[in-house]
């Protein structure tokens, strides 16, 4: 049958996209023999021409790019040794450096060069000299560089362009936290899209049986092992379903009881630690302002940084403790019970830090920004130390022990939760003090470069895969989301409120003389109105941005927005039931067809089995008689035949 019109209109596309794809994986002469082919007119062999090579040179850009990505070949080979659950650490550490690079871009392009090719930039005191010390305290000699905000002049450069320092300052620091919050929204809205709205609520035991096998996996002693880890997590899976499922109710008591106590004893850590670490700064501040001074003043700001990498080592250990008593039925509560009281360890140690920073550091120092970026920047230092120590030395000593010492401990397994945590945190440093040091990615980018290689030894020599690695990529969006939740908005809140609320210093900064950050803006839009061409700006400003009523209808259609997608979800979730409980009818109709198709089978078949056997029976009556009348006539030749008429 001949194609029909549309259907000829709609399949060329179809072809020729085809004929594309064969022609690229072909030599440069077979594509120019096949286009020399094609029955076709010589315009649409110019246009297969064109749009191959178009293909080619996309072709040959992609890989071009795929070469080029930052660490690729180790990527492929982690996900290769150890699964998709141990890669996701260093995917977000990988992203958060490139996060690191390109606030480092910005900062440098737009405020640090400026400044720099300048008449205005900062000269270091002849009293000040090098020591190496300030590679720890960043006090001294940093002090006089345009490390920190101090160094940074509040001056217009002149020349070809007039160049407002004030305005690039913020501009450059409010731009990079509003592209960073956006990066944050759309990965975490796409990964819980994947990962969560349209996952199964299939029982943990069917997931594990038939969905948890990481296809990442290459290596052929880590698939072994794999095979192992999973018989054993469905052993456990059944024996504690069998456990709860038996459990009496004082027992269900007790064990509420011990989570009720362990979640008790983590709070009251998470808190003490904040309380120790605000009586800390104080104490700090004593000993500065006595009458006293020690050999090595700087050395003593080292304290505060140490006590706060120490608890951020050691505490996670008894949270770690609290979890082999509270014994979870499933690993993931188990993981989200650890990863909440990590958060909440560090945010108590964090909120303290900056309420002393944005509360008492200003009424003690006339220019408070550059020690705030000092603290921050001991801290990022102090904190890189730490996790090298527990790399270097705590991953290998466990590998010892476990090997050596105890070999019924094993090997050590690579804790990927806790590992997360701590990069989340030391990116959650940078942010806060990119307002306070602009540079600061420069350390940032440091860190987090050598400590992927420094991970990647350790994991390779001392670690193996986690036994119950959970949903890699459901934890990959729990990861995202506590970046951007606790952490991400955490710190901008803290910048937001040294913009909108604090003093800037009167001797040092881009803002200096002003009421707070955030008058600059008020101040050019100022000198905007006085321009007749750009009276738009000043309208948007003043009717728009200073508006309450503007923000306003924002959250009110941010508010919709989140209930039409809400109750899309929700129609999306009982149409999926709907789907499954038609799936299940479906199978039932079939499985009674089937029923009835082989009792119908099975009844044919026995008409068939008792219609052959009376055939049988009668074919036997027939052949019996004509064996007896063969014998009959045989004995008595003359009187017995068939009739042939009348004698």
């Amino acid at each position: 049958m001949a194609l029909s019109k549309n259907r000829l209109v709609v399949s060329c596309p179809t072809e020729e996209q085809n004929l594309i794809k064969e022609l690229v994986a072909l030599s440069t002469t077979e594509q120019i023999r096949k286009i020399r082919e094609l029955p076709v007119s010589f315009e649409e062999k110019k246009h297969v021409s064109r749009s191959n090579l178009i293909r080619r040179f996309g072709y040959s850009i992609k890989s071009v790019s795929q070469s080029l990505q930052l660490w690729r070949g180790i990527m492929k080979e982690i996900g290769g040794k150890f699964g998709s659950s141990v890669l996701n650490y260093f995917v977000l550490l990988k992203w958060l450096l490139l996060f690191n690079i390109f606030s480092f871009l910005v900062n440098f392009g737009f405020i640090t060069i400026p400044l720099l090719v300048s008449d205005l930039s900062p000269n270091v005191s002849p009293n000040v000299s090098f020591r190496g010390l300030e590679l720890l305290t960043g006090a001294g000699y940093f002090n006089y560089t345009v490390m920190y905000y101090g160094s940074y002049s509040n001056e217009t450069f002149r020349g070809l362009v007039d160049y407002d320092m004030q305005l690039a300052y913020f501009f450059t620091i409010s731009v990079y936290m509003v592209l960073c919050g956006l990066v944050l929204i759309f990965s975490m809205a796409s990964s819980f899209k994947k990962n969560y709205a349209l996952a199964d609520a299939a029982s943990n035991s069917a997931w594990q049986l038939l969905c948890s096998w990481d296809f990442s996996i290459t290596n052929e002693k880590a698939v072994n092992q794999r095979k192992n880890n999973l018989r054993i997590q469905l052993k456990e899976s059944l024996s504690e379903k069998a456990h709860r499922e038996r459990q009496t109710t004082s027992e269900q008591l007790k064990q509420y009881g011990i989570y009720f106590g362990s979640w008790l004893l983590s709070t009251g850590l998470a808190v003490g630690c904040g309380a120790s670490v605000f009586y800390l700064c104080q104490y700090e501040d004593e000993v500065r302002k006595s009458t006293y001074c020690c050999r090595n003043p700087e050395a003593e700001t080292l304290l505060v940084p140490f006590v706060v990498s120490l608890m951020n080592m050691v505490i996670p250990l008894f949270f770690s403790l609290f979890n082999k008593f509270e014994q979870y039925s499933s690993q993931r509560k188990q993981i989200y019970a650890l990863l909440f009281r990590n958060v909440l360890l560090r945010i108590s140690i964090l909120g303290v830090l900056c309420y002393y920073w944005m509360n008492t550091v200003p009424q003690k120092f006339t220019c408070w920004e550059p020690m705030v970026g000092q603290a921050l920047y001991r801290l990022v230092i102090v904190d890189f130390i730490f996790l090298m120590l527990g790399s270097l030395f705590g991953e290998f000593l466990s590998n010892v022990i476990g090997t050596k010492i105890q070999p019924r401990l094993g090997v050590p397994e690579f804790d990927v939760a806790r590992n997360v945590l701590e990069i989340i945190y030391a990116q959650t440093l940078a942010w806060i003090g990119i307002y306070f040091s602009p540079l600061l990615p420069v350390i940032q980018i440091l860190k987090f470069f050598i400590l992927f290689y420094l991970k990647k030894v350790s994991l390779t020599h001392n670690c193996q895969p986690p036994r119950r690695s959970g949903r890699a990529a459901q934890m990959k969006t729990i990861f995202i989301f506590l970046l951007f939740i606790p952490f991400f908005a955490g710190a901008l809140s803290i910048v937001a409120y040294t913009a909108w609320s604090l003093t800037p210093s009167e001797h040092c900064g881009p803002f200096r003389g002003l009421n707070n950050t955030f008058s600059v803006i008020g101040e050019w839009i100022d000198d905007v109105n006085k321009l007749s061409s750009t009276q738009w700006v000043v309208w948007i400003y003043q009717n728009v941005i200073r508006s309450e009523i503007f923000y306003f209808l924002i959250t009110l259609i941010i508010l919709v927005l989140i209930y039409i997608f809400w109750q899309l979800i929700q129609g999306r979730k009982e149409l999926i039931v709907l789907l499954r409980k038609q799936i299940v009818n479906e199978g039932k109709d079939k499985s009674f067809l089937l029923e009835k198709l082989v009792k119908c089978n099975d009844s044919s078949h026995a008409s068939q089995t008792e219609s052959r056997g009376r055939g049988k029976e009668s074919e036997d009556l027939s052949s019996g008689a004509k064996r007896g009348f063969s014998r009959l006539q045989r004995s008595h030749p003359g009187h017995v035949g068939p009739a042939t008429g009348p004698e």
